[in-house]
């Protein structure tokens, strides 16, 4: 039987540590350097899931042997 997982697509910045490990000062960092994507609707940010993935891939080093 397979397990159907369902991953909310907007994360709190909350979730973004559990997550991912970074720190609530780090994202405020990140965010302020505009290195990180994110939306702010009023004084709430949130982070597109889709945007966290797309970042990591874009900041990926490759390893060579």
């Amino acid at each position: 039987m397979q397990e159907k997982t369902t991953e909310k697509r907007w994360l709190s910045p909350n979730d973004l540590l559990e997550e991912f490990g970074f720190s609530l000062n780090n994202q405020a960092k990140l965010r302020t350097q505009r290195k990180i994507p994110f939306s702010k609707i009023g004084h709430y940010i949130k982070y597109d899931r889709l945007d966290i993935n797309k970042w990591f891939e874009s900041n990926k080093i490759d390893i060579r042997a």
